[in-house]
């Protein structure tokens, strides 16, 4: 009992002595012993370090999740241990829809077929999304969190000893200067030989740990080679599979008309910016060049005879004066006086339409 009296006697002694000393220096009453110029060089790298791996990591998060709501609902999972319920990505939400109204147009129509080969695409895009991010999390946030949550809280509390162990050393320094007596000044002289000796092996360990900071940052070094890495793949899958999307849809026209269109020239049409993709489109023999299928529909309109023709793609009729049409069927075309330049009348047994000349190939 009368042990414990004396240890929380000690202790209350030893606080009040670092406070009073804490308070005399910051009112400029008491000298402070300053930390060697290398020690402090340190100390200034590792709160640099600190501050600039949380705001790289508070912006890394803000890349990969954009939405506030859902990164603080994320978060929460993460402290209470749970794993946070799976969500399909933006990516994945816009293929769905893409793929289920191109189900709803019929995959047998040019639409329809169009929508779902952008829907399977965004899918695939947002599958190489979600792995992007898997990888960044695993290599380049946990490493960055890891540090800030192991190392540099072992540097603080080091750090924070060490501003103990000054005060217990000035605080002896200042007894030392106020002793009279001879024995007080060899209690004052014990004492201040001891704070010493403590306070430079608590800042040698304080420096070798922030010394540790430099292996820190080489290993985030790497961390960042394995988040470009990371992204450097992912950027590579969403190009390749948008060409690949670009070359399927290629075989589509790239440019419409419709029946409210004017044939005045020079007037604005919607195209398709696509990178080459010529391979893609179905071969034409050759006796068909383009310049000849131009000069074939030409004499076409000026003879106002008829000609059989290929359909190249599929074409739903948008009113009941056009003609739907199926790839690869054979159909008699003609041109009418008045009539669009870029449509023709198409026959099909009994039945009768307009038809772009784009989907068309006149054979011999």
């Amino acid at each position: 009992m009368d042990f414990n009296v004396k240890r929380l006697a000690a202790d209350a002694g030893t606080f009040l002595s670092r406070a009073v000393q804490f308070t005399e220096e910051k009112l400029g009453q008491a000298e402070k012993t300053e930390l060697d110029a290398h020690l402090e060089n340190l100390l200034v790298r590792a709160e640099n370090t600190k501050q600039w791996t949380e705001r790289i990591m508070k912006q890394t998060e803000v890349l990969l999740q954009p939405n506030p709501n859902v990164r603080l609902e994320e978060f929460v999972y993460e402290k209470l241990e749970k794993k946070a319920p799976t969500r399909m990505n933006n990516h994945e939400l816009l293929g769905q829809s893409m793929i289920d109204s191109g189900s709803e147009f019929g995959p047998g129509t040019a639409y329809g077929n169009a929508l779902t080969k952008c829907g399977e695409t965004q899918k695939q895009i947002g599958g190489a999304e979600r792995e992007f991010i898997q990888s960044a999390a695993i290599n380049f946030l946990t490493p960055f969190r890891n540090f800030l949550e192991g190392d540099f809280k072992t540097i603080l509390k080091e750090r924070k000893l060490l501003q103990v162990k000054r005060l217990d050393l000035d605080a002896a320094k200042t007894r030392l200067k106020k002793a009279r007596m001879a024995d007080a000044r060899a209690a004052a002289e014990q004492e201040l030989r001891m704070t010493q000796s403590e306070f430079d092996r608590q800042a040698e360990i304080t420096r070798l740990l922030l010394e540790g900071v430099s292996s820190t940052h080489a290993h985030h070094l790497r961390c960042l080679n394995d988040f470009v890495e990371a992204q450097t793949t992912y950027y590579a899958q969403c190009y390749q599979y948008m060409v690949d999307l670009q070359k399927q849809l290629g075989s589509f026209p790239s440019s419409f008309s419709n029946n409210n269109q004017s044939s005045v020239s020079g007037g604005a049409s919607i195209s398709v910016p696509t990178i080459p993709v010529s391979a893609s489109l179905p071969s034409v023999s050759p006796g068909h060049s383009s310049a000849a299928a131009s000069g074939g529909f030409s004499e076409l309109r000026s003879s106002n005879g008829s000609r059989k023709a290929r359909v190249l793609y599929d074409y739903d009729a948008a009113s009941s004066s056009e003609l739907s049409l199926l790839a690869d069927e054979v159909i008699t075309v003609s041109s009418v006086p008045g009539m669009d330049s870029d449509w023709l009348m198409g026959e099909r047994g009994n039945q009768k339409g307009k038809v772009p000349i784009t989907y068309l190939e006149l054979l011999n």
